[in-house]
């Protein structure tokens, strides 16, 4: 498909500075699993391949918590590229369906290409790599690493969530120690499980170190 290769150009010229931990590189792992999880799934993979590439081309984070911005800017760059409006739906439905909303709000996908999308994105902020996109993305919040009067929170709903100004490790609790359970393909739960324990031990060790032992 033409199209993933003129996109991959543009994105990367658009990420390749980034320093929140939404960078092109970012995009380049989530493209790479999510190509590996449809091959295990049996999703069409040049449908996830192109939904990877733009999963984050107008995150909320960045537009004002606009959840429609980045499905609305995806089909725009689809018919730029490929002029293919039945292409350009099917990309920006799974780019609507990939954010993690809080705690308690789910977060459903509508096909087994939006699974395998959603699942590489929540694997990259698992693991090493999770730990380092959390504390790049406090830091460029000007978010505390720690508080320890301040306690996690969750989120039932979106508002809360996208709003919620809290220290890095808060989110650990929020957010990413939830992802495991909330893979949507069996490949994605079985990455998952590593990525996890390495998060959960290193929360050990960061406590260790914060009493001073």
């Amino acid at each position: 498909m033409e199209i993933i290769k003129s996109l991959e150009q543009y994105v990367c010229s658009l990420f390749k500075e980034e320093g929140s931990g939404h960078d092109w590189w970012h995009i380049h792992r989530v493209r790479n699993n999510a190509v590996k999880l449809a091959e295990n799934e049996g999703a069409d993979k040049e449908i996830t391949e192109l939904a990877a590439l733009l999963h984050d081309i107008a995150d909320h984070k960045f537009h004002d918590n606009d959840l429609s911005i980045g499905p609305r800017r995806a089909h725009e760059l689809v018919m730029q590229f490929a002029d293919d409006e039945t292409l350009a739906s099917r990309v920006s439905t799974i780019v609507a369906e990939v954010s993690f909303k809080g705690a308690g709000v789910d977060t459903p996908v509508s096909s087994l290409e939006a699974a395998c999308v959603q699942d590489a994105d929540r694997l990259d902020a698992l693991g090493a790599i999770g730990i380092a996109r959390a504390f790049a993305y406090g830091g460029s919040r000007g978010r505390l690493l720690y508080h320890p009067d301040r306690s996690p929170r969750l989120h039932d709903n979106f508002e809360d969530y996208a709003t919620d100004d809290g220290h890095t490790i808060n989110h650990f609790y929020e957010k990413l120690l939830l992802l495991k359970d909330r893979m949507q393909t069996i490949s994605g739960r079985k990455m998952a499980e590593e990525r996890h324990a390495f998060m959960m031990s290193y929360l050990t060790q960061f406590f260790t170190e914060w009493e001073g032992e």
